[in-house]
């Protein structure tokens, strides 16, 4: 239950990662106070969008500024090394070209993005009510694709942009755009045999919510691609409310010490459509975790991983006979977490990946016969994602640029707070941080390492957007900070601070305060809370959830975010603290420490602490109200209350399988405790909960139940890992609001 879940109470429990210590200078006239009614005002998150870009094989990229009015704006080309920016497409030509595939009326409106562009700008991809559009750019004109009754997803271009791939009914396609000819790649697809398509618990814990399981060679002549055999995995079932009587949906979805889909790697060479299997043994795995190409398209790399996800094995299969070589293994005594870096050098000798194998995640390279050259990167801090994606999966690599010898990566070396980029030689030496600005970066790289990106915030600054040359010279401002509709507003931004454990531990926290804060009362704090393995809440990062957070402090509440140690993404030292007791002491230990520290401060009433959390911290939640008595209330929202009941790559990823672990099921299920809830307590879930099935609520519930605990209840219907439509967002601020009104508040 990584449960890490994006879907948060962030913008509906008005608990949002807000970590700011300065806000927008003061205007002359009277600024308003955030309210429940203000957060409407949509000027009160106009600084949040920074402008898209894209890379292009060339070394150019691709604007779109969206701080642009609407009717100028489209899609632009960049030269970074000259700053031009200069119109690409046509708008206006393409929106009337793409209404020209529909019947009169019945277009909906155009978008100048695209889904994805090909790697040399020529194309931008579509995928629309099931069918897929194409994009000619330069010439402004929209081609459909596909028309079929069936839905085509995961769409694709080649490296080439000559060609799409696609799947449709689980069986993967191709398609020449110039010859507009499409080919069936796959026959036997079914709706328990998955061709280039994810199962639900790859789609989520494996790739990171990317439905695309299939890679192109680079020569655009083959693909290689996962296969799925989910016939022996268990159907979780979702009764709806309509009709009259409830239609039911299922979901193949393996449960903790379940079987898991069967999955294969082949690949379909497109010029006969036949496929060559990787000739790798079955028992010798459970996961396959990754695919990458060799630059010569002749072999590609799978990675491997077993069931009790401690060891990852390598092989090099080749492309016409499917022979596998084992390259390397890895290990971890916890387990082992997803990685997208994996690179091999021109020199056709060898290649770099990241690994954890000290006890913190760093860069190593090794010969293809799979022997360690060197380590790269050392020390006691860790490497960290530098671009969007998931916590859970991994990918530190910016770029490599071979001729000097340089690579680029993102690391937590000056803080665990902050995300920095850094460069070094191939051997380990002279390493620097080119980003000098405290705070968080996010940066994507040119293919040939000489510019990149740099998406930055802090605590102090909303995001911004320059483009830097490799050495880390800022070249050109694209977007400023902009506080946006916020500078109309009296905001309380939240102060960094540490919170001391037991053992001296110092734990990141965030404090927000009411704008009308009186250091000689006392108030209520209510604690947010997430707390899974390496997902910290608190980072020297700005965010506009500051304006849910204000609403909720303005009511008189003090708010505070703490990072658990396994949180902090410190080191895997401290992740594997988890293992075999997964939402247990470790995390228990850290916040009673944390709430008894809160309660000594001279402004906090200590008997009115309050605790939340969604998801991992909806497990949290249940945890702290059940196993200690720090807190007064508390609202749970979709945890897991046993992992038996969560799916098996995540579940297991700690706790192992029960088989291995019966004890550690049994001393850590929520459901043992249920019996001795503390204080108030509101439970929220979703009946169509996909990832955090409404079964954990439902049994927790009946434990309560059965020791006469009472407690208070909202469902929302057909709601999946999150409740995010309007209405339901409303109602749950509503019932939040009320709750800790009553119970916060009231006597």
């Amino acid at each position: 239950m990584r449960m890490r879940s994006k879907y948060s109470l962030c913008t509906v429990l008005a608990i949002t990662l807000a970590v700011v210590l300065a806000g927008p200078q003061s205007l002359a006239q009277e600024k308003k106070k955030l309210t429940a009614e203000t957060m409407s005002d949509p000027t009160l998150y106009q600084g949040s969008s920074l402008p898209r870009t894209w890379w292009l094989k060339d070394n150019t990229a691709v604007l779109y500024d969206v701080r642009k009015p609407d009717s100028i704006r489209t899609l632009e080309r960049l030269d970074p090394k000259t700053g031009k920016r200069t119109p690409m497409l046509d708008r206006t030509k393409a929106g009337e070209s793409f209404k020209k595939l529909f019947p009169e009326g019945k277009a909906p409106r155009f978008s100048p993005v695209p889904n994805e562009l090909d790697e040399s700008g020529k194309y931008g991809l579509y995928l629309i009510s099931g069918d897929i559009f194409v994009l000619d750019i330069a010439k402004a004109v929209v081609m459909r694709v596909t028309e079929t009754k069936e839905e085509e997803k995961s769409p694709g271009f080649s490296p080439d942009g000559s060609k799409l791939a696609f799947v449709r009914e689980n069986n993967l396609y191709s398609y020449d755009i110039e010859q507009k000819l499409e080919l069936q790649l796959t026959t036997d697809g079914s709706e328990t045999l998955l061709n280039g398509t994810l199962s639900w618990v790859y789609w989520e814990e494996i790739f990171g919510r990317r439905d695309a399981a299939y890679w192109w060679s680079g020569d655009s002549k083959a693909i290689a691609y996962l296969q799925s055999d989910e016939s022996g995995v268990s159907l979780q079932q979702y009764i709806g409310i309509e009709p009259w009587t409830p239609k039911v949906t299922t979901q193949r979805y393996p449960k903790v010490g379940e079987k898991n889909p069967e999955v294969r790697i082949g690949v379909v060479e497109l010029e006969t459509q036949k496929t060559t299997w990787a000739d790798i043994d079955r028992a010798k795995y459970e996961y396959v975790i990754r695919v990458d190409w060799w630059p010569d398209s002749k072999r590609y790399a799978v990675r491997v991983m077993n069931r009790l996800q401690t060891e990852l094995d390598m092989y090099f299969v080749e492309r016409k006979t499917g022979a596998a070589q084992f390259v390397l293994k890895d290990t971890d005594e916890g387990w082992i977490n997803m990685s997208e870096d994996l690179y091999f050098l021109k020199d056709r000798k060898s290649f770099v990946m990241s690994s954890e194998r000290s006890g913190y995640a760093h860069l190593y390279r090794f010969s293809l016969g799979g022997a360690l050259v060197n380590q790269i990167t050392k020390g006691e801090w860790a490497l960290c994602n530098m671009g969007p994606g998931p916590f859970w999966v991994r990918r530190a690599i910016t770029g490599i640029d071979e001729e000097g010898g340089w690579i680029y990566f993102g690391a937590l070396e000056k803080s665990s707070l902050e995300r920095h980029l850094y460069r070094i030689k191939m051997d380990g030496s002279k390493m620097e941080r080119l980003t000098k600005e405290d705070g968080v970066h996010s940066v994507t790289m040119s293919p040939d390492a000489k510019y990149y990106f740099d998406r930055f915030s802090s605590s102090s600054s909303p995001p911004s957007l320059v483009l830097c040359d490799a050495k880390g010279s800022k070249k050109l401002a694209l977007a400023e900070p902009d506080f946006g509709g916020l500078v109309k507003y009296d905001v309380s931004y939240p102060e960094l601070f540490t919170i001391p454990a037991r053992d001296g531990f110092q734990m990141p926290a965030s404090l927000t305060k009411p704008i009308d804060f009186d250091p000689n009362k006392k108030y209520p704090v209510i604690f947010n809370v997430y707390g899974g393995p390496s997902a910290p809440t608190v980072s020297n990062s700005f965010s506009f959830g500051v304006v849910s957070d204000n609403v909720l402090a303005n009511q008189g509440y003090i708010l505070v975010r703490v990072d658990n140690r396994a949180a902090t993404a410190i080191s895997k030292k401290l992740e594997n603290l988890l293992l075999h007791r997964y939402i247990g002491e470790v995390e228990l230990n850290d916040y009673v420490d944390a709430a008894r520290w809160m309660k000594k401060q001279p402004y906090v009433d200590p008997e009115r602490l309050g605790i939340t959390g969604w998801s991992n911290g909806g497990s949290i939640t249940l945890l702290m109200m059940t196993r200690s008595q720090e807190f007064r209330a508390g609202i749970a929202g979709a945890g897991v209350t046993d992992f038996r009941f969560y799916d098996s790559k995540w579940g297991e990823a700690a706790m192992k399988t029960d088989e291995v672990n019966l004890k550690g099921y049994e001393e850590n299920s929520l459901l043992k405790f249920a019996k001795d809830l503390n204080g108030k307590l509101m439970i929220v879930h979703g009946t169509h909960d996909d990832n955090v099935h409404i079964q954990n609520s439902w049994r927790f519930i009946n434990e309560l139940i059965k020791a006469n605990k009472l407690f208070e209840l909202v469902v929302y219907p057909l709601r999946g890992h999150g409740v995010g439509d309007p209405a339901g967002s409303r109602h749950l601020r509503s019932a939040t609001f009320d709750f800790w009104e009553r119970n916060l508040k009231g006597d």
